[in-house]
């Protein structure tokens, strides 16, 4: 399928994240390995549990649950792209996985398909950041009801409240103090672009506060907060500069050359990135991330 005919969940889990760097996707996964790695360990997963991921992407938990639930158990491919679960469903194939796969399409907030109490565990990876803070509640609500007593929620949700929005004199945690007329009319396009604030409008209290109202029995979140100086725009895999030029946030957030593009002249565009570039080879820029690993219970 082509860039242009896949939608933008898919588009942007297997191009835009990535600027179409085949080296950067690769260092990507390498780093998303041990958070799921993680999130697999905190769902206590045994054989023969059935296990639904919702929000599954292109099966980054979901596969690597295979294993853990062993030949008797499934796992349940959950997401709101159908060219993601037809992706994942042509993987799964591919590698003789698929009698022990079902997939369906939903939004995390609205599990209809999936009857209560029917599941072991549920996993979810960057997802609920997606839904409205309402959502973001009744989402919670949706795993408790699924789940069987005894089963287990686990996920990873970014905290993007700690790092954004950023600093007047900062744009991808470059010192951009010189540039600010240009990096103003940058952002207005970033901000014009994201709309409703859902990747901020919480922070790791409120999952803990999702998770009880939802029912949970046991609750357990680890926050991780870092501040890297001296270091690249993002945390954990090394960009081109191609590839940073090329690559989006987010799968509402435009590439940085599109918002160049739409925000300054030629001439406006060449001053920036003339600016920009030999900090970014220097790595001049100061990362700010957090990230919040969940654990709950049900009884």
């Amino acid at each position: 399928m082509t860039a242009a005919a896949r939608d933008r969940w898919a588009d942007w889990l297997l191009e835009r994240r990535h600027g179409g760097d085949a080296e950067t996707l690769e260092r990507t996964l390498r780093h998303l390995a041990p958070v799921r790695d993680r999130v697999l360990d905190n769902a206590a997963l045994r054989d023969g549990d059935v296990l639904l991921d919702v929000g599954c992407g292109d099966g980054l938990i979901a596969f690597g649950a295979l294993d853990r639930v062993g030949d008797s158990g499934r796992v349940v491919f959950s997401d709101i792209s159908d060219d993601l679960l037809a992706r994942c469903r042509l993987l799964a194939g591919e590698a003789g996985v698929l009698d022990r796969c079902d997939f369906g399409r939903a939004r995390a907030e609205d599990l209809t398909g999936i009857a209560d109490d029917s599941v072991d565990a549920v996993t979810t990876r960057s997802v609920v950041i997606y839904a409205s803070y309402a959502d973001k509640q009744r989402a919670f609500d949706e795993f408790f009801r699924v789940l069987r007593p005894d089963g287990r929620l686990s996920m990873f949700e970014p905290i993007n409240r700690f790092a954004f929005p950023e600093p007047e004199g900062r744009l991808f945690g470059f010192d951009v103090t010189p540039m600010m007329p240009l990096v103003r009319k940058v952002r207005a396009v970033f901000d014009q672009a994201t709309g409703e604030k859902t990747l901020i409008d919480f922070d790791e209290r409120d999952l803990v506060r999702f998770a009880e109202r939802a029912g949970f029995a046991e609750i357990a979140l680890h926050y991780e907060a870092t501040v890297t100086r001296g270091g690249g725009p993002t945390c954990g895999a090394s960009w081109s500069w191609e590839a940073f030029l090329h690559s989006a946030g987010n799968p509402h957030a435009p590439t940085l050359a599109e918002a160049l593009d739409e925000a300054l002249t030629p001439s406006e565009r060449e001053e920036l990135l003339g600016y920009l570039r030999p900090h970014f080879e220097a790595g001049d820029a100061t990362h700010r991330g957090a990230v919040a690993y969940l654990r709950a219970v049900k009884r």
